[in-house]
């Protein structure tokens, strides 16, 4: 699926010198946040890294099926899907999993410790910020999954997790979309449009952000200015302004880098322009680790006038072929998945997909933003329905001897 055209496009941040004006007054009144509440912990540490060398590899890969798109997406969103998700794989599978996620050689319990309290971590952080994150899990009545593995999914993940019956489709789909709405402020309504005959579980994550700017853009001097495609065109948008904002900037090698806050601090909206005449694509498949680290050490706070564009997106997009790319290929693979420790019949699953659907809007308030990853676990061996719809015979017989006691018709009821 691809990105859902909008006529506003993606951002930019436009530096010059200016003369000081005053600005709407946003949470900056607050104290900065400088350090975090705790000490983060070795696995805590080890599993930040693991997940933003994740999440720019999801990044370069989404982006590179997307030249010249709109491409958003929640690394974040994604890795607790997956991340829950890997607790039902085994062997091979498990492996790839864990390779995919950076958290190779660990054990599964101190990972999903991490998870939970980094979530835990960053969802208390910052009260001037806004952030939810909500996991279930929807499971096709009648299908045998492991407890060991629900359990974990609901202390580990928080995940709320339920028995539907899948036959009821519309039903299900109301459920399973109507919750995705509720956790995402409306923002993202429908995240499944079907479920297949072979489907028995969906796994989700739901991610919402709203977040003021620590100062905060005055809506008058909002104006059309110009926006150079990629092409070499240029239209004008609705663009934001501030004079005289102190923001961490920088620069590596031609690309700018700009740095806005929300509330107090915690939480920032991170900018990389390409250098002029560069390509934003060419900028995303050369942010490693490395670059990423590298460009973010050049930030330092100055005095500079801002404009940045309006923008809202909406995106939504299916990722077995990236995930694939990415070394999780055998996990879709109806033949080889191993996802014993899901259920008893985990041998004969595997994962039908996994997709996004994101939503942000950028406004002179601040942002707002949301995500939900949707997991599909299908199993090969699922039996077709037999339903007794029409006219049929039926016998009575003893099974092992063959006998025959009863044999009728039914023609109508």
């Amino acid at each position: 699926m691809s990105a859902v055209r909008r006529p506003l496009v993606p951002l930019v941040l436009l530096l010059a010198a200016g003369v000081a004006c005053r600005e709407p007054a946003g949470p900056g009144s607050q104290p900065l946040l400088e350090t975090l509440p705790r000490a983060l912990t070795a696995g805590e540490r080890q599993t930040i890294a693991a997940s933003n060398d994740f999440s720019l590899a999801l990044f370069r890969a989404v982006n590179a099926r997307r030249a010249g798109e709109n491409v958003v997406i929640s690394p974040f969103s994604a890795s607790v899907a997956l991340g829950m998700t890997m607790n039902g794989a085994d062997g091979a599978t498990l492996d790839a999993m864990q390779r995919t996620l950076g958290v190779a050689g660990r054990p599964l319990a101190e990972v999903n410790a991490a998870y939970r309290d980094l979530t835990r971590l960053l969802l208390e952080l910052d009260s001037s910020v806004e952030l939810r994150s909500a996991s279930s899990i929807w499971y096709r009545q009648g299908v045998p999954f492991e407890p060991a593995f629900l359990e974990t999914s609901r202390t580990m993940f928080g995940a709320d997790v339920r028995a539907a019956d899948f036959d009821d489709q519309d039903g299900t789909l109301r459920a399973i979309n109507g919750w995705a709405s509720e956790r995402t402020n409306g923002k993202i309504q429908t995240v499944l449009e079907t479920i297949r005959r072979d489907e028995v579980m969906f796994l989700l994550n739901a991610l919402y952000f709203r977040g003021a700017w620590r100062t905060q853009f005055d809506p008058a001097r909002t104006r059309p200015a110009p926006f150079r495609l990629a092409d070499g065109s240029v239209r004008e948008v609705p663009t934001m302004s501030r004079e005289k904002a102190r923001l961490r900037v920088g620069a590596s090698d031609g690309v700018e880098v700009g740095e806005l806050a929300y509330g107090r601090g915690a939480f920032v909206m991170t900018i990389l322009l390409p250098p002029p005449g560069g390509s934003a694509d060419a900028l995303v498949a050369s942010l490693t680790p490395a670059r990423w680290e590298q460009l973010l050490a050049t930030l330092a706070e100055r005095e500079l006038d801002l404009q940045l564009p309006k923008f809202r997106l909406e995106y939504e997009d299916e990722w077995k072929d990236v995930l694939t790319t990415l070394g999780m290929g055998v996990a879709f693979d109806d033949a080889a998945a191993d996802f014993g420790r899901l259920s008893p019949l985990g041998r004969d699953m595997f994962l039908t997909f996994v997709k996004q659907n994101v939503f942000i809007d950028v406004n002179e308030q601040g942002t707002e933003a949301a995500a939900v990853t949707t997991v599909g676990v299908g199993l090969t061996s699922l039996p077709p329905s037999f339903r007794v719809d029409r006219p049929f015979v039926f016998a009575i017989r003893e099974r092992l001897s063959g006998a025959v006691l009863f044999v009728g018709k039914v023609a109508t009821l």
